[in-house]
């Protein structure tokens, strides 16, 4: 059975990159969430805050598995943040694909990035990490697999009977996963953005 997929990923660095896979058509076009074009992007974006938090929510409602798009900056990236622990909150399979060796529109890779998954901890400690699977999209051949690993992804987290709750990242204390909301603002992740958008 197809799942329905949001996309997470940095949209400036990796656009290109998160194009590519969109258009291998691994999952079917009308499966697909979380990807948007440049001029409407920049039009929620001048709205604030809470309009992208209103569009990444939006747009996880009616997904099942969340596919987090991993380039050179992917893990640094505010909004992905976001999307990944809002993703586990709503009870999303959540799997990585390591793009950077996808070439851009100028036949270029990029250098790997850190695994974002790392960067989120359950309230018992274990980083995301630990329980969600990262494959490579050329390495792993994605245009043949994504579709298994968004499968395999969605089962795992709907049999999954660990732990469920995640910790706060600025507080260190543990933040339920039926918790509606969780605030970018209040991340640290960051350090030195212009935007954490961008």
């Amino acid at each position: 059975m197809a799942r329905k997929v949001f996309y997470s990923f940095h949209y400036k660095r990796d656009s290109q990159r998160a194009a590519q896979v969109r258009n291998s058509h691994a999952i079917a076009n009308e499966d697909e969430y979380g990807v948007i074009d440049s001029v409407d992007w920049e039009k929620i974006e001048r709205q604030g805050e809470n309009a992208i938090k209103k569009w990444i929510n939006d747009q996880l409602q009616y997904t099942s598995v969340t596919v987090v798009l991993i380039g050179a900056e992917t893990a640094e990236r505010e909004w992905v943040d976001y999307e990944i622990r809002q993703s586990w909150i709503r009870g999303n399979g959540l799997v990585g694909v390591n793009i950077h060796n996808v070439k851009n529109l100028d036949s270029k890779t990029d250098i790997a990035g850190s695994n974002p998954f790392y960067n989120i901890l359950l309230s018992n400690g274990k980083p995301l990490s630990s329980i969600c699977k990262t494959y490579d999209w050329v390495n792993d051949n994605g245009i043949s697999n994504l579709g298994k690993w968004a499968e395999e992804a969605f089962q795992f987290r709907s049999t999954y009977t660990g732990e469920k709750n995640l910790m706060d990242s600025t507080s260190g204390t543990s933040s339920s996963s039926s918790k509606n909301d969780y605030s970018p603002s209040n991340t640290r992740i960051i350090t030195n953005p212009s935007k954490p958008w961008a």
